[in-house]
């Protein structure tokens, strides 16, 4: 989700070539493993083995994809301690969400489970002039996966799990630092049952992901991560005719309206800004509030950003962990001292510790305007932007003030009226009325404007890389 893309190895051809993939604990800085990379010929020898999985695959019927989906929840379920503390070591999140993370990826298979197999029936329709016609969804192919590293099992499982249940097979291009946990994914998958080569993963670099994308057994393609990311693997994708579905970045903005009950707000929005060491997609990035409640949701806001424990993700006593990559707490670091010398103040946080490992603290900028990286941009990382707003039409003209449409949050006691202007005038794929969330299986995920196209979860997303074919008899 967002700035979460993978690591950029160097091309495994050029002249610093890249072995091997490396893993790295961000709570330390200390390298975990390494894990060596597939050769071009290894990799095209993949695709064919994929495709040749495929074949088979989509002559089962919707009820026995359905069983084994069930079976990989119950899968996920039996490795979940192994699988939390894995995600833990190589992300930096903290224990107790990698424990939400993976039970959401079981709800995920048992909401598909069950109402895949209705979701994808044949439709009988009758032609204008009497004619009989059936609509059947036809799975696609290969469906190729490039997935970043802030969930590493749940962003994995949100186009696995439809996809197989669609019919088609998988393979998954993961980011570097989270590789063991991709390939404890498979281990997984196999572990249920799955049939040989239905989920493969790529231990590539980017100039060989190019060469997936373009190969002919190839049928869809799907990315996770940055608007540049989306821009460059669409038109990759573009040029080869191949469908995708971009899930990317963006700066979710939280009103908190005249009328809101000011400590529900600050509650929900640290959690918002928080969850996940700060490094969501969804996430509640700019906190846009209505001059009435201004002054005491600020000072309450800081209160309780600054009583925050950052610390090591094992230990329950803390709140968050470490940034994921030093690189990346290094990128957020510098958005917040470019955004203060164009205006913003620090109310709390905005300075890097001392010490080992990738830590940042919970910050708020206060004074956020355009033209300035916590107005304009994603900021990927626990730092909130604190905007406020003269009522609540300039709320909501300046939540939608942004090229990013992912998702959103009101907060207002007259819920009719949120709900009203979630559905009338904010525009974003998502949005959370007095709360704060990330995915739910019976829900759409997914954005609009510069946060990309095609939706997951909710039944959408076990048709967007089928082929919806209209059979037709005119005898009637």
């Amino acid at each position: 989700m967002s700035t979460e893309t993978a690591d950029k190895p160097k091309n495994k051809n050029s002249e610093s070539k890249q072995e091997f993939l490396k893993t790295i604990n961000p709570a330390t800085g200390k390298e975990l493993n390494q894990y060596e990379m597939m050769s071009d010929d290894e990799a095209k020898e993949a695709v064919e083995a994929s495709h040749n999985a495929f074949s088979k695959w989509r002559h089962v019927s919707l009820e026995k994809r359905a069983e084994h989906i069930k079976n990989i929840g119950k899968s996920f379920k039996k490795n979940k301690d192994k699988l939390v503390k894995l995600m833990t070591a190589e992300m930096g999140k903290m224990l107790s969400q990698g424990e939400q993370e993976i039970d959401l990826c079981i709800a995920i298979c048992d909401y598909t489970a069950e109402n895949g197999p209705k979701e994808l029936q044949d439709v009988n329709r009758t032609l204008p002039d009497g004619g009989k016609g059936l609509i059947t969804y036809s799975p696609l192919g290969v469906i190729y996966g490039i997935q970043p590293w802030n969930f590493p099992t749940y962003q994995v499982v949100r186009y696995t799990i439809a996809n197989l249940m669609a019919g088609n097979s998988i393979l998954l291009k993961h980011a570097e630092n989270v590789t063991g946990s991709a390939l404890l994914i498979k281990e997984i998958l196999d572990e249920a049952g799955l049939p040989e080569n239905l989920f493969t993963v790529l231990r590539i670099s980017h100039d060989q992901s190019d060469a997936i994308i373009d190969n002919d057994h190839v049928q869809g393609v799907t990315l996770t991560g940055s608007g540049a990311a989306g821009k460059i693997i669409g038109e990759k994708a573009g040029k080869a005719l191949k469908k995708m579905v971009l899930e990317l970045g963006s700066n979710d903005a939280y009103l908190v309206l005249e009328d809101a009950d000011v400590d529900t707000a600050v509650k929900w929005c640290i959690q918002g800004r928080t969850y996940n060491n700060g490094e969501t997609c969804v996430a509640a990035k700019r906190f846009v509030v209505t001059e009435k409640v201004y002054d005491e949701f600020k000072e309450k806001f800081v209160a309780g950003m600054s009583a925050l424990k950052v610390g090591d993700p094992t230990d329950d006593s803390n709140d968050m962990g470490p940034m994921a990559r030093k690189d990346l707490r290094e990128k957020l670091h510098e958005q917040v001292e470019e955004s203060v010398e164009k205006g913003a103040e620090i109310l709390c946080g905005g300075k890097l510790p001392e010490g080992e490992g990738y830590f940042y603290p919970a910050t708020i900028l206060g004074n956020v305007t355009p033209g300035q990286p916590a107005y304009d941009d994603e900021l990927f990382g626990p730092v909130a932007s604190l905007i406020k707003a003269k009522d609540d039409e300039d709320a909501m003209r300046i939540a939608n003030d942004s090229r990013f449409g992912l998702g959103g949050g009101i907060f207002s006691k007259d819920e009719k009226k949120a709900f009203e202007l979630a559905k009338n005038h904010f525009d974003t794929g998502m949005v959370f009325i007095n709360s704060f969330g990330v995915a739910q299986p019976n829900m759409p995920f997914g954005g609009v404007k510069n946060s990309g196209y095609g939706r997951e979860h909710g039944g959408f997303g076990l048709k967007e890389f089928v082929n919806e074919k209209a059979i037709m008899s005119l005898e009637g």
